[in-house]
């Protein structure tokens, strides 16, 4: 059992890992080829690709093909994933996906994933209720579940097609988002000191960001599809603030928990919102920017997807090396929030 306390801010739970240990032991990418240039966008939203530069650090992000859905993004992902960790898809014991944008109400995205990967003894859980920080509670729930000894092998995907629900005329949402998936696979191991040290999660009701239709509230319709309220509608400016608050002192308090100081930490895998309100994070607890990998620049908000493709570049680098400790932090509509403090053994 993991212990907690509570924080100075009230919606906020912070608490150390449990004690069994894992290891990431692979990690894939999927990003689909079409490319979506400032310049594309321009003629959309009329906004300029230059000020989409300067305000998001976004240069281009990927657009999934219509044919295709969330599912197919996650299987290209966890494939990779899987090959580096030397596994077969039958060895998993659990598949868990992260996504705000599932391939339909039901059935669920991660038994769709299961079923095609091929991994009949895997427990498929799905996790979106909280939007771009999905990532971050798949891995906590990842963690717990490694403690069971019927657990050795978790395959964790963020995935987000975004396209999907997007207004191609949004001016504001419009520039941010892309398409994309990632996994990674953890290994319970023998042996302490290393899986998830920390964590601080929080929420806090907002409407800011939110997709209005196709809920109990407001069923899908003819005048709820024409009032484009299966979009997202986000509030630029909310989002600022909260993010460039929140992240900040979530990392401060799990890596505090870890009985740590920021300058510990090896890497930061934050959610990739943007370019701006990592700035402001990285400012804040004094990152060195090579601690800090950067993908929206080429991939846009890819959502639940952007930790993952964050860990995974600096999996691909051999950049994660044994003993390293490293934090994952998202922020995401409700709001949800919350940072993971892990080492690799």
């Amino acid at each position: 059992m993991s212990t907690a306390t509570r924080t100075t801010r009230s919606a906020s739970h912070t608490g150390t890992g449990p004690p069994g240990s894992f290891a990431v032991t692979g990690s894939g990418l999927h990003v689909p080829p079409t490319v979506v240039t400032n310049e594309d966008i321009t003629r959309v939203t009329h906004r300029n690709g230059d000020w989409i530069t300067s305000r998001t650090g976004i240069r281009e992000r990927h657009r999934l093909a219509p044919e295709l859905a969330t599912s197919d993004m996650c299987l290209d992902a966890a494939l990779p994933a899987l090959d580096t960790a030397g596994l077969d898809a039958r060895d998993l014991d659990a598949v868990i996906v992260a996504s705000y944008t599932p391939d339909q109400p039901m059935p669920s995205t991660s038994v769709v994933v299961k079923a095609a990967l091929g991994a009949p003894r895997a427990v498929a859980l799905d996790m979106g209720h909280a939007a771009c920080a999905s990532g971050v509670h798949a891995l906590l729930a990842a963690a717990h579940l490694l403690q069971n000894p019927s657990f050795n092998q978790v395959l964790v995907i963020g995935a987000d097609c975004a396209s999907r629900v997007i207004h191609p005329a949004d001016r504001t949402a419009g520039v941010f988002f892309g398409d994309a998936a990632a996994a990674v696979v953890l290994s319970r191991i023998d042996g302490k000191g290393a899986g998830l040290l920390s964590y601080d999660i929080g929420s806090e009701l907002s409407h800011a960001v939110q997709i209005p239709g196709g809920g109990s509230r407001r069923p899908l319709s003819t005048e709820s599809l024409t009032a484009g309220e299966h979009y997202v509608s986000m509030d630029g400016r909310a989002v600022w603030d909260t993010a460039t608050t929140l992240l900040p002192e979530s990392m401060t308090n799990a890596i505090r928990q870890a009985g740590m100081t920021p300058a510990d930490i090896d890497h930061y895998f934050l959610h990739q919102a943007n370019l701006n309100i990592l700035r402001a994070a990285q400012q804040a607890l004094d990152i060195p920017p090579e601690r800090m990998p950067i993908t929206l620049d080429e991939l846009g908000n890819t959502g639940s997807a952007g930790v993952f493709t964050a860990l995974h570049r600096a999996v691909e680098g051999h950049r994660l090396r044994s003993g390293h400790t490293f934090v994952v932090s998202a922020i995401g509509a409700g709001f949800h929030w919350g940072s993971l403090v892990l080492r690799q053994p």
